[in-house]
């Protein structure tokens, strides 16, 4: 939704400051939107310092295509990979199934892996660039919000000034305090029976350099591996983003997905994984750092939104890291809201409500769809045919059509297939 210079002064005279918690990716995405639409936010980070954290993620084309409206599009290039291809592979490494990606696959705009602490340091750059320095404040740990007819006011930990807006969006994360104020007597996390490693490591190209690559099925170890950053050394080597989850009833902490991990935890189960395009082991011990995630979500809220205050991102609706798609819903959640907050300047507890109904059951779906059937669901038909044995011809386990059908499905769920992202794209905003 593009204003012009008097329509951005109406808005901005008619609304106080959005008041946003949580400054990653969805914050961030959020207060850049609304910079867009000539609303005044705010940005209310916990910790005192951004620190380069994180693994890898995918920005998928329906986020990217939000980015790019932000202008972020090339800034983003300059850091990432665009990935142009996913591969599905048994544990033996036999090839399953093979489609485009991104802009090979005729998407207006790519595919993105990339370093979180990439995404996370471009998008805050451009936040402390349009908005100012002053409107993105670390150190501010909310921890309580009191709402009347006129606003918010939020409260912070060690005595930091209370802060009052128009509205308040909860985007801290799995650990929201939004989220515990408005659903105190929600359950602990679920813990789906897998758990996970992350890693990144230097490591020469490999298949075509820009290849999502997934391997194996849960029961025996699966493993999702990409490259999220070029020329890392002299030698020209890529970082390679690797994932490594496996049915287990191990959980450490379901609450902390930034545990240290043990590189001879994973070996354990692929120091066998040697395959002619990848030697998976070498792999996994060239990582400087694991990090060991429980694979947690929690069931779908009934409701996000109280009055004039909401949820977004993970705070709202976080869900199993299947299928690239946690940053890409944040994304999506962000434009939303902040489009329709500058529909209905006057009455921002309608613009909050007319977000949730349209983002509370899409997200839902995602979620839900992420436990059961995510995009590598292939790997499971596959294994669960051949009785995790090598095949002869793929063609006589599972057929071209049926494993499009499944990625296919997938796509729709999230909100990314071609089809529907071309009808957007031709639609003004």
């Amino acid at each position: 939704m593009a204003l012009d210079r008097a329509g951005r002064a109406s808005i901005m005279r008619g609304m106080q400051d959005v008041l946003i918690i949580g400054g990653g990716v969805g914050g961030l995405t959020l207060a850049l939107c609304l910079h867009r639409v000539g609303i005044p936010c705010t940005v209310l980070e916990a910790v005192p310092e951004v620190r380069p954290l994180g693994v890898g993620v995918n920005i998928l084309p329906h986020g990217a295509a939000e980015l790019a409206r932000l202008g972020l599009e090339p800034a983003l290039l300059r850091h990432c990979v665009q990935t142009d291809e996913a591969n599905f592979f048994n544990r033996f490494g036999q090839l399953v199934h093979r489609e485009p990606l991104g802009r090979a696959a005729g998407y207006d705009h790519p595919q993105m892996s990339i370093h979180r602490a990439d995404l996370h340091l471009t998008l805050l750059e451009a936040a402390r660039a349009r908005l100012g320095a002053g409107r993105v404040l670390l150190g501010r740990r909310c921890v309580a919000f009191e709402q009347d007819a006129g606003g918010v006011t939020l409260r912070f930990e060690g005595g930091t000034p209370a802060l009052r807006g128009a509205v308040a969006v909860g985007a801290d994360g799995i650990h929201s305090a939004l989220r515990r104020q408005l659903h105190p007597d929600e359950d602990e996390p679920n813990y789906t029976g897998y758990n996970m490693w992350r890693g990144v490591s230097p490591w020469p190209r490999f298949l075509t350099g820009a290849s999502l690559t997934r391997v194996g099925w849960l029961a025996t170890g699966k493993m999702v591996i990409y490259p999220i950053r070029n020329a890392v050394n002299p030698h020209g080597d890529q970082l390679i983003n690797w994932v490594f989850e496996i049915e287990t009833t191990r959980i450490r902490d379901r609450r902390d997905w930034t545990l240290p991990g043990r590189v001879e935890d994973v070996l354990a189960y692929v120091g066998d994984w040697r395959f002619a395009w990848l030697d998976v082991p070498g792999l996994v011990a060239a990582s400087e750092v694991v990090l060991e995630y429980p694979m947690v979500d929690q069931d779908p809220l009934p409701w996000w939104t109280q009055g004039r205050v909401t949820l977004l991102g993970d705070a709202a609706h976080p869900m199993v890291p299947r299928g690239s798609n946690g940053a890409g819903q944040a994304i999506l959640d962000a434009r939303c809201l902040a489009d329709l907050l500058a529909r209905m300047p006057d009455d921002p507890a309608a613009a909050l409500a007319a977000y949730e109904a349209e983002r509370r059951p899409a997200t839902t779906q995602v979620v839900l769809t992420n436990r059961a059937n995510p995009p590598d669901a292939v790997l499971r038909e596959v294994f669960l045919r051949t009785g995790d044995r090598p095949f002869a011809r793929i063609e006589d386990v599972i057929s071209a059509e049926e494993m499009l059908a499944i990625t296919g499905a997938y796509k729709r769920v999230a909100g990314y297939d071609l089809a529907t992202l071309k009808a957007r794209a031709a639609t003004p905003a």
